[in-house]
């Protein structure tokens, strides 16, 4: 069980998790234990979510998130496999807290009269510094 909110817990049958040899430097304890976690949580199938928290995060998880549905996280930042696992989960955590926020709608707004005055009569002011430029004609 892994609790996101006060209201959301998922499921253990929703993750799944799979333990690999982790890459980079480390010695002969990268070639012989299994440190790298990778997370994987049903994220299509989960009944904890609701449809609008899916489809954010489906937003926020870009190329973590599978074709049938899944999120997969790795983390392999550490020599430790149980450090490994809790920043997956906390990794997976923040993400579902991100999608829970529902964005502000943009409320549109009209310029007031007095910057639309300002506006032209900074461009009236331009026009007339562009238009002095230009070939001095001589003067007889």
């Amino acid at each position: 069980m892994l609790r996101i909110n006060d209201e959301i817990a998922l499921a253990d049958w929703e993750l799944s998790e799979s333990f690999t040899r982790a890459s980079g430097p480390g010695g002969q304890n990268v070639n012989k234990v299994s440190t790298a976690v990778e997370l994987r949580f049903e994220a299509e199938r989960s009944p904890h979510l609701p449809a609008p928290v899916k489809t954010r995060l489906k937003r926020l998880a870009g190329r973590r998130w599978t074709l049938d549905g899944a999120i997969v996280i790795r983390a392999e930042e550490t020599r430790s496999q149980i450090r490994n696992r809790e920043i997956a989960r906390e990794r997976l955590v923040e993400m579902i807290r991100a999608a829970l926020v529902a964005p502000k709608r943009r409320i549109a707004t009209k310029p007031t009269y007095s910057s639309q005055k300002r506006r032209l009569a900074a461009k009236s002011v331009r026009g007339t510094v562009k238009s002095l430029r230009g070939k001095v004609e001589p003067e007889e």
